[in-house]
């Protein structure tokens, strides 16, 4: 029975492109060592330099987007402050492109502003995202921001299709976030 269930998830990840999967906490230490996992995939592949550099370079934003800002957090002390943040990520293949899909929990109070700001980046062109990339170079960081609006241009510009995303409500205070870039 065991082997079945665990056979039948990956049948279906299989069957859905699907290559690489992790859910669960994450910390800067994982981030790492999954985007070497990654990058060593992509190498053997034989993916192009190109392609595995933007690959890579969505997967890092997603995941600390996922670090920084997810709604579930676990922390305490094992000798030192230890901050956990829980979420998940999937890369796969799907009509000769790449797909990441990042997804965690976010406040509902958080969801106007992120549906506000990836709403403007599905509106823009390739010349629009890079000068709006430029124009927020310039500007003051929101308040509480810990780098998210260049990191969500920095996703958009590596890019090959417009972003796409969605929201699913858990309750009243959070909703589940996904968000999936192609490239």
């Amino acid at each position: 029975m065991l082997a079945q269930q665990y056979a039948s998830i990956k049948r279906d990840l299989d069957e859905r492109g699907i290559v690489f999967s992790f859910s669960g906490y994450l910390s800067e230490g994982i981030l790492y060592s999954l985007g070497e996992a990654l990058r060593e995939k992509m190498a053997l592949e034989e993916a192009d330099g190109p392609t595995i550099r933007r690959v890579f370079s969505v997967f890092v934003e997603q995941m600390q987007n996922i670090i920084r800002y997810s709604a579930e957090k676990m922390s305490g002390s094992a000798g030192r402050t230890v901050e956990l943040s829980a979420g998940m990520v999937t890369i796969g293949m799907e009509g000769g492109k790449v797909f990441i899909v990042c997804g965690n929990t976010v406040r509902n109070s958080e969801v106007p502003r992120l549906k506000e700001r990836l709403d403007h980046l599905k509106s823009l062109d390739r010349d629009g995202i890079k000068t709006y990339y430029r124009e927020q170079l310039r500007e003051e960081p929101d308040d509480g921001s810990r780098g998210a609006t260049l990191g969500l241009i920095e996703i958009a510009r590596r890019a090959s299709d417009p972003i796409d995303y969605d929201f699913d409500a858990m309750d009243a205070d959070r909703s589940f976030f996904c968000l999936k870039v192609r490239v």
